[in-house]
Formats: C-alpha cells, structure tokens, sequence
C-alpha cells in the first residue's frame, strides 16, 4: 500500500516550463484560485529571479471527477526578472492571505515584456523580464487539507 501511494505521490508531481505566452497561458490555469501568502513571495534580485510557494488545486483530481480536489504544494518561479513591482500588496505583511487569480504576459521589446501576477483582492505583483522564463513545479500534496479528527469550534452565531 505505502508504494502505491509513493507511486502516487511522484506522478502527480508535475513541472510545467512557460518560454512563450501560450506557454504561460497553461500555467495560468493551473494556479488559479491558488493560496499564497505575503511572506512566502521570495524576490531575489541579485539572481533575478521571483519565487512563490503555493498551495494550488490539483486539475487531475477535477478531470478524474473528484467532488474535493486536493491541494498541492507548489513554487512558481520566474527568471531574468529586471524588476518586481507590487500594487495593492502589503508585503511587510507576511502573514497576508491571497488569492492567485491568473498570470498575464504583455510583449515589450522582443524577446521581453512584462508579466503580471493578478490577485483576487485587486493587488497586482508587476514583473519587468527580459524574457519569458516560469517554471510551476509540484513538490507534493498539501497535508493541511486534511480535517482534525476531534470537533472543531465554531464562533459564535455560525449557522450550520
């Protein structure tokens, strides 16, 4: 049994590249509605790179038809970053939940642009690149998914 789901484990642990804005397109689609938190975006400007671990839905577990999809522990990566903006994101906030909505590429110069890193609570983080280099790999599923096995409180005036 523990080999089966070893083997499960590793199959669902993907690595998705984006060169090109239908490449990115894709991995837009599999971030989305992606948990972030403040404190876990990672901006390395001397290596020129963004680093955003995630806990994202699984896609295969909706296809398969799966009433709950999992989470998945993941880290989107972004290279030859010139530079890293953010509106409406208080990063010294790093307890700050957010909400990944998708990823856009706008063309500047060839083979350059900017991608933008679109939250659901209007915040934006803008990046400068000087090519399109992402890279979303899967490190494993997400344990905290999982309920206690005691009751849970509730506040008080919760309907259920």
């Amino acid at each position: 049994m523990a080999e089966t789901k070893a083997a499960q484990n590793n199959a669902s642990r993907r690595r998705l590249v984006a060169l090109d804005d239908d490449d990115l397109a894709v991995i837009s689609a599999h971030v989305q509605d992606a948990a972030v938190v403040a404190g876990d975006i990672l901006w390395r400007q001397a290596e020129q790179r963004l680093v955003i671990a995630m806990r994202r839905i699984d896609c295969e577990d909706i296809i398969a038809g799966d009433c709950v999809p999992r989470r998945l522990i993941s880290a989107l990566r972004f290279d030859r970053v010139l530079s890293c903006r953010s509106r409406e994101i208080d990063m010294t906030a790093s307890e700050l939940p957010l909400t990944l909505l998708g990823l856009e590429f706008h063309r500047g110069k060839k083979p350059g642009g900017e991608v933008m890193l679109l939250f659901a609570s209007g915040g934006v983080l803008r990046l400068e690149v000087e090519c399109l280099e992402c890279e979303l790999a899967d490190l494993g599923p997400d344990n905290l998914d999982t309920e206690p096995a005691g009751p849970r409180n509730l506040p008080a005036g919760t309907d259920i």
